[in-house]
């Protein structure tokens, strides 16, 4: 199926799996790339180091197959990853918050595709003037910080809003979905439950079978956690976290902040203000600055340490109709089959009217 973001960016499919902290590491992203879809590197969890090495093991499992980095646009070594992803040659570089205009422009005179990620219309018609080559717009249905408008309500928006391709995000999970994606004018969409949830996902296995578990009404939005909204399973920690007064619910982010300190080399004065500029503009109290600036120890918590009682586990609504872990490879020939037997029983449905 060729699409505007087939042609952009050298992929079969048009499927983006997204940068997961934690959980989109060279397995997964080798394992979709060879799919043919768009595979995401989450570099944010990743020093500069591991970052280098990560992209270097990618390309050795794909043969060159296309694939993305995920960056922080507003973390301070940004620069030096947009510069290891320039010269390991990285087809694209997809951003959880809009980057900057020189980034962009830097990016794009290096040859790199440039595909922001946003949340709202008046974002992707930002980044679109500066210079993005595509957008993924993510609906409030979308795992881990999210908005309020549904997908179905904001793509077709942003579609009509901007020039460049976009991807669709938050909610998808089937053929069916990658239709009426397309049908909305999207160029493809972009899935990350639903990556998590494959057999090529490093996510321990007891994890998986918790979100297998999951049903609809166990996908929850927070601001305990980071005092942003926060789409994610509802657990242990969350419901603590939701009970706490503010003087327990500082102990415990100290805590915390003491192991991400410890795990990430940070100093407290690094986190203390990376905290501070989740802050900007928002009200949010000492406990949820640190747990701003450490909530990627929570993620790894759950995803990596397999500790679904210390962690959080962000969750698009999907989570709860998700009940099977295939391969990627399974899961896209899977998706385009089912979009394939919709396009036809469509053009049936058409033919007899």
């Amino acid at each position: 199926m060729e699409t505007a973001l087939t042609r952009l960016v050298g992929v079969r499919r048009p499927i983006v799996q997204t940068g997961m902290g934690w959980v989109a590491g060279p397995r997964l992203v080798s394992a979709a790339a060879n799919a043919g879809a768009l595979g995401v590197l989450a570099s944010a969890t990743m020093t500069t180091g591991q970052l280098r090495a990560a992209v270097r093991e990618v390309r050795s499992r794909t043969g060159g197959a296309p694939f993305g980095v995920n960056l922080r646009a507003d973390a301070g070594d940004a620069r030096e990853r947009v510069r290891i992803i320039v010269e390991e040659g990285v087809r694209v570089a997809s951003f959880a918050l809009a980057p900057s205009r020189e980034l962009i422009t830097e990016l794009k005179d290096a040859g790199v595709v440039v595909i922001p990620s946003v949340g709202a219309r008046r974002h992707a018609e930002k980044v679109a003037a500066w210079g993005a080559d595509a957008v993924v717009v993510q609906g409030g249905e979308g795992g881990g910080h999210t908005g309020e408008v549904a997908t179905t309500v904001l793509l077709p928006q942003v579609v009509d809003a901007v020039d460049i391709p976009v991807v669709a995000a938050g909610g998808f999970h089937d053929g069916r979905g990658l239709v009426a994606a397309l049908a909305y004018g999207a160029a493809g969409v972009a899935m990350g439950t639903r990556f998590l949830l494959t057999s090529d996902s490093t996510v321990p296995d007891a994890v998986k079978a918790r979100y297998l578990a999951a049903t609809v009404r166990d996908v929850t939005v927070t601001r305990a956690v980071d005092g942003l909204p926060h789409r994610m399973l509802r657990t242990e920690l969350v419901s603590a976290l939701e009970a706490s007064g503010r003087a327990r619910a500082l102990v415990r982010a100290v805590r915390h902040a003491a192991g991400f300190r410890r795990l990430s080399g940070l100093t407290w004065r690094r986190m203390v203000r990376d905290g501070l500029a989740m802050r900007h503009g928002k009200d949010l109290t000492w406990s949820q600055v640190l747990l701003a600036a450490n909530t990627p120890v929570l993620l790894r918590s759950a995803m990596v340490d397999g500790r679904t009682d210390l962690g959080v586990m962000a969750a698009g609504q999907v989570a709860g109709v998700i009940d099977d872990l295939p391969s990627c490879a399974e899961l896209v020939d899977r998706i385009m089959k089912e979009a394939e037997e919709t396009l036809t029983s469509l053009g049936r449905l058409d033919a007899r009217r």
